[in-house]
Order: structure tokens, then C-alpha cells, then sequence
């Protein structure tokens, strides 16, 4: 039975989250297991008097290219995939796939050159989107690999995703708008900070953001959203930090993940898994070991870790950080073919952030009223 929760997320993406107009070339992509919602987008993007387009694969297909491609093949870059970033003007992007395993036995050296060989495209890709000539979002599709990495149900984590993307309120845009407006004061007030500073179990970690914009993520790129960041002063990250969450990238996961920085780079580093993985992606390029990006969650509908990026990042009460590439609009400079998120939870007694000596959250709350609270 098709689900009508599917007919009312195609319509905010279209409408609310990605803005498309007539005239838009839209890019709709995904894994194929996310078909009824790639059709209820189409549809929505029709409406809205788009030209809309399918991408699709499979996670078998991106298994094989990593199991068969050839070292020349790992490094092509694609002509058509560099005129499409090129020329579209919307892109929508589903994440969910039908084994969210399936890359775990592939050498991540052929997945660091395979990251090298998409890097102008990534690159591409951020530059007009922070020019405004690209609007993107992405959002996940409920699937069973999804709810059971979870520890949910699939009736379970449905009703988790949408929930997350506020489709249980009355008025999910409205409220969507009122995050913005609790966010703009929070980003208001982080433009004028020079350092922010994350206390919390093995973690005290000293973050130079001066001269550097905050962003305020409100359902326009993410799908959830729930947060803000910005890019931090490319030298000036010092201390150490212990990711919280297991950090899963490429469909690998990397466990207790410590990092020691000295002068923005990272100097240390130790995981109880995946080790291996996490050196070969730090070691991709210079700029895999500098911090593109640091970002506080305020998504106080999303409460659980599900192993889900998208998901877990946006946790009111966290913080995460990605190592790689920055995005243009904050100021960051960094390049890199990396960009890997890793939270930190700071719900817990004693977790705190500082901007510049003042705390501004305290195990997981905002000190101002004004600022980002659970709906």
C-alpha cells in the first residue's frame, strides 16, 4: 500500500526545500529501492512546471564497480556526470539502500582514489551551489537495511524518519520556518565568535571560527535538517575529541573514534574498528586531515543514534565535525575529496560548548530561550 506521508515529503522537498519554478532542470537521484518516493517526486517537480530527470543505481552496481573496475576505471571522471553538475539547476538526492553493508569488504584505497577521481565534481558542485546557482536537498528512504541497523522495525523507523522531518506537526513548513527563526539568532550571534570550544568525555577540543559565517540549515539541503555550522580557520583547530556515535562513511563504520588536532591538522588519531579505513580516507589528500566543517544539532525530534548520518548529526544537544572539504558560502577554504561527518553527544552532565569563554549549551540545551528548543 503506498504510503501518503511519501506524497507529503515529495511535496516539501519540491516546494519548500529545493524551491523549484517552472523552467527548473531537476535532477532526481537514488538508490532504486527508493522508487516510490523518486516517483512521487517527479510527479511533484511536474506539477511545479520542472523538467525532471532520473539517476538511478543500485547497491550491487556500486558493489561490482569497486569489486571489478580497473585502476583507470576507478580514476575516469566522467564527461556526462561533470556536464550534468554543470547544467542542472536543482538537485534531489535519496539516500537508502537495500544492504547498508554491501561495502564493507572493499579496499578503501580504491575508494580514496575513486573519491579523487569525483573531486572536481564535488568541487563543482559547491561552487554553484554557494553562488546560488544550484539548489539541492537530500532525504532518506525508509528501508529495512535502514531500520535494522536502527534496532528498529521498519513500521518503526518510517514513522522515525518522518517525524524527523516534523511531517507529524499540522504544519511541517511552518514549522520548518520557526527553526529558521530560532536558528537565524543562534547563527546571528556565532558570526561575531572567534573560538568555540567542546568539553565533554575525553573531549576538550578549541575551534578558531573568527571571520567565518554560520549557516543556518532549516530543511533546504538536508531533509531532515537541524542545524548550523560553519568552516573553521583552516590552522587554528587544537586539542582532542572523542566521537561518541559510531561515524559511518561509504558504507564502513569506524568505532570510538579519537582524534587529537594541532594547528587544524589531524595529528593523532585511534578507533577500536576500522582503523585501517579511517587512516586510508585521512591519508587521501592534504586536505582529508583539516576540519571543513563544525556544526551544532538542533533537531530536537530526532533523539535516538540510528547509524545514520543524516540523522545523527542533526541530534539536538550535538555536535559534529568533518574532516575535508569546506563548503565555500562559510568562508572555509579547505579542499579535499573527503567529507566525513562525526558527532559528538553533549546531552550528558558535564557536556558543554563555550564561544569565546561564555557557554552557550549545557548537557544538550541552549542557555537562551530564543534559541533552537524541542518542538
Amino acid at each position: 500500500m503506498h504510503d501518503q506521508r511519501l506524497d507529503r515529503l515529495a511535496e516539501i522537498l519540491v516546494g519548500y526545500s529545493a524551491r523549484v519554478k517552472k523552467g527548473d532542470l531537476v535532477r532526481i537521484q537514488g538508490d532504486v529501492v527508493g522508487l516510490p518516493l523518486i516517483e512521487a517526486i517527479y510527479e511533484r517537480v511536474l506539477i511545479a512546471g520542472g523538467h525532471p530527470f532520473v539517476t538511478a543505481a543500485s547497491d550491487a552496481m556500486s558493489e561490482a564497480f569497486y569489486r571489478v573496475a580497473t585502476p583507470e576505471q576507478l580514476a575516469y571522471l566522467s564527461p556526462i556526470s561533470r556536464y550534468i553538475v554543470d547544467t542542472i539547476d536543482v538537485s534531489i538526492g535519496l539516500w537508502g539502500e537495500s544492504n547498508t553493508k554491501s561495502m564493507s569488504g572493499v579496499d578503501p584505497r580504491k575508494q580514496s582514489a575513486a573519491a579523487q577521481a569525483r573531486r572536481p565534481i564535488s568541487t563543482r558542485f559547491l561552487e554553484r551551489a554557494a553562488k546560488g546557482e544550484l539548489r539541492w536537498v537530500g532525504t532518506q528512504y525508509p528501508t529495512q537495511s535502514a531500520a535494522q541497523d536502527a534496532e528498529m522495525s521498519l513500521h518503526e523507523y518510517t514513522d522515525f524518519v518522518f517525524r524527523g522531518g516534523l511531517l507529524h506537526l499540522p504544519d511541517p513548513v511552518a514549522a520548518w520556518q520557526a527553526m529558521a527563526e530560532r536558528q537565524q539568532r543562534l547563527t546571528d550571534y556565532l558570526d561575531k565568535a572567534s573560538e568555540v570550544r567542546v568539553i565533554g568525555k575525553d573531549t576538550d577540543l578549541r575551534v578558531g571560527v573568527q571571520g567565518r559565517k554560520w549557516i543556518n540549515c532549516c530543511g533546504h539541503e538536508n531533509f531532515p535538517d537541524g542545524e548550523v555550522f560553519t568552516g573553521p580557520v583552516e590552522d587554528a583547530v587544537n586539542g582532542h575529541i572523542r566521537y561518541s556515535f559510531p561515524a559511518v562513511h561509504h558504507g564502513r563504520q569506524c568505532d570510538e573514534i579519537k582524534l587529537t588536532f594541532k594547528n587544524g591538522r589531524v595529528v593523532d588519531l585511534q578507533a577500536a574498528k576500522g582503523l585501517d579505513f579511517l587512516t586510508a580516507m585521512l591519508d587521501q589528500d592534504p586536505g582529508a586531515r583539516i576540519l571543513g566543517e563544525f556544526a551544532i544539532g538542533t533537531n530536537y525530534s530526532i533523539k535516538k543514534y540510528t547509524c545514520n548520518t543524516l540523522f545523527d548529526e542533526k541530534i539536538g544537544g550535538t555536535c559534529h565535525a568533518a574532516l575535508g572539504a569546506a563548503y565555500p558560502e562559510t568562508g572555509g577554504k579547505n579542499q579535499s575529496g573527503l567529507h566525513w561527518d562525526m558527532v559528538c553527544d553533549l546531552r550528558e552532565p558535564g557536556c558543554r560548548l563555550e564561544v569565546d569563554g561564555r557557554t552557550i549549551l549545557e548537557a544538550g540545551r541552549f542557555v537562551e530561550s530564543g534559541w533552537p528548543c524541542a518542538q
